[in-house]
């Protein structure tokens, strides 16, 4: 992290960026200076991830899951059709944003939750404001979005207003003719840097347009590998017999279907990850208790052939006439379903002694948890100097051009070439060669398009190059070759848009073989 003037920045670039910023601010009008105010705001804020998809999807347990407590309300009700923006604070507290700016304090429901019901308007409501002293929101505010698809149509009219899809005044509902977003509702979710797009089993032929909707409302551009990624929630109610090869296996099957999700959903993710979000929810957030551990075991003293019968179905397993109390049973379904109720009775009996404290890690180890958040800091915490610095100069461009004077716009325009003729700001121009190729904007040949997208979207040098176990030595001769063919093509086999993208990718290999040399070196 990096400081200025007292502001955490995320590294070099972000500085760089927030520099630029003070520079221009007295070189511009007052409005595009004040709009230059809140891309620093926003340089100087945690990584702003935007969790999206349809409803239903189970976006809310998965935030839940990944905040580590359960805050964000999963039942259909009035906080599921706002967006929810949770982040740090010194103090447990709710602020309810209304669309003329007022605020309203409020506490947390007694369970700990935001409460299913505000007390006011919902229609004058813009969006919510959660603050919390958890440690995971400090480096990453996580943005809860209303779900896409719903049934209710004000629901959906304010989804897609908060999602910048509304087209006109028919899809609005409200009859204004505007359809354009207010400005506070517009900075509610314009502050998302990454989206984390969930996904299920029956995933849409849309889809991809419903992601584009979505970022097309954030800070930046396009969702693109750098930026998204999707998670397959609900995995454990994929039937193994639909996914031919999976041996009759859950987990296999969803890793197989999350691969063909991935080439649905790509280039506009980098990745589709399978995730059990129920089961995580209740195994991070405290959810899992020691009488719940009890009352598995309980479940394991059942004869084994009656236990597998109340298995096959909820109703059976809630309905069964046993020794463990009908009530037990349902509490048990709610937090872990069927699946996570069928695993802890595996564990249980490979282990009769183990202590609920370890078995709730292993529920955890289960559900997927720990591949989405190191997912996430591979594409999102590692890359968020480039990140947050590309949407930052997006924001300021689009500042710029909006302003209507065409010297401001040249000045903006102007800096910011200086500042990517830097060294340092190589990986920006990695991501806008990547987000090119990803949008289609340049047209490469398929190999050329999938080489582009693993040098840009991986953080570490082995999957850039896509060579995992190589050593060094021959990381370093790979870099160096296709550093030198990357320069060939752009200098004699492709076309001026192509050209552009290549040599920036033979500056990506060129840096990547310069660091494995230094690293080589320096092993001896």
């Amino acid at each position: 992290m990096t400081a200025v003037e007292g502001v955490r920045l995320a590294g070099p670039l972000s500085t760089s960026v927030a520099n630029l910023c003070r520079r221009l601010q007295p070189q511009v009008s007052p409005r595009t200076a004040t709009g230059f105010a809140e891309v620093l705001r926003r340089l100087g804020a945690p990584l702003q991830v935007a969790v999206a998809g349809r409803i239903k999807s189970g976006k809310s347990t998965l935030v839940n899951a990944l905040i580590g407590r359960r805050v964000a309300p999963t039942d259909v009700g009035e906080c599921t059709r706002l967006v929810t923006r949770f982040q740090y604070g010194t103090v447990d507290r709710i602020e309810v944003v209304f669309t003329d700016g007022r605020k309203q304090v409020l506490p947390f429901a007694p369970d700990g939750m935001i409460p299913a019901e505000l007390g006011v308007d919902i229609d004058e409501v813009s969006h919510i404001e959660a603050y919390l002293t958890n440690a995971v929101l400090q480096g990453m505010t996580v943005i809860d979005t209303p779900g896409l698809g719903s049934l209710d149509a004000a629901s959906v009219s304010r989804t897609e207003q908060l999602l910048g899809a509304a087209k006109a005044a028919e899809d609005d509902g409200d009859g204004d003719g505007t359809g354009e977003l207010d400005e506070t509702s517009r900075n509610a979710v314009a502050g998302a840097e990454a989206v984390l797009y969930v996904v299920t089993q029956g995933i849409r032929a849309d889809d991809q347009q419903a992601l584009a909707a979505f970022t097309a409302a954030t800070a930046s551009r396009e969702a693109g590998p750098v930026n998204a990624i999707a998670a397959l929630n609900k995995a454990d109610t994929i039937a193994p017999e639909s996914v031919d090869g999976s041996d009759g296996d859950v987990w296999k099957a969803a890793s197989m279907l999350a691969e063909r999700q991935a080439d649905t959903l790509k280039p506009r993710v980098a990745d589709v990850l399978p995730v059990i979000g129920l089961l995580a929810e209740t195994a991070e957030s405290g959810q899992f208790t020691s009488a719940d551990a009890d009352a598995l075991r309980r479940l394991v003293g059942l004869e084994e052939d009656i236990l597998e019968m109340m298995l096959l179905s909820a109703d059976m397993f809630t309905s069964w006439e046993c020794e463990v109390p009908a009530g037990v049973r349902v509490r048990l379904l709610e937090k872990l379903d069927l699946f996570g109720i069928r695993h802890a009775v595996e564990i249980i009996r490979a282990d009769p002694e183990i202590t609920a404290g370890t078995l709730r890690r292993r529920l955890l180890e289960a559900s997927g948890l720990a591949a989405v958040r190191s997912r996430l800091a591979t594409v999102f915490a590692a890359r968020a100097d480039g990140i947050k610095a590309a949407a930052a100069l997006a924001s300021i461009t689009a500042l710029a051009h909006a302003s209507g004077d065409p010297a401001e716009r040249q000045r903006v325009h102007d800096a910011i070439e200086v500042l990517l003729a830097k060294p340092e700001a190589h990986q920006l121009r990695l991501l806008e060669a990547l987000t090119l190729v990803a949008s289609g904007a340049v047209e490469m040949p398929p190999d050329l398009s999938e080489e582009v997208l693993r040098v840009g979207s991986n953080a570490e040098i082995p999957a850039q190059l896509g060579k995992p176990g190589e050593s060094r030595a021959g990381l370093a001769t790979y870099a160096l070759e296709r550093a030198g063919w990357w320069r060939s093509f752009a200098s004699f086999g492709a076309t001026p848009a192509q050209s552009r993208v290549a040599h920036v990718v033979h500056r990506a290999y060129f840096l990547i073989w310069q660091q494995l040399r230094e690293q080589v070196g320096g092993a001896r």
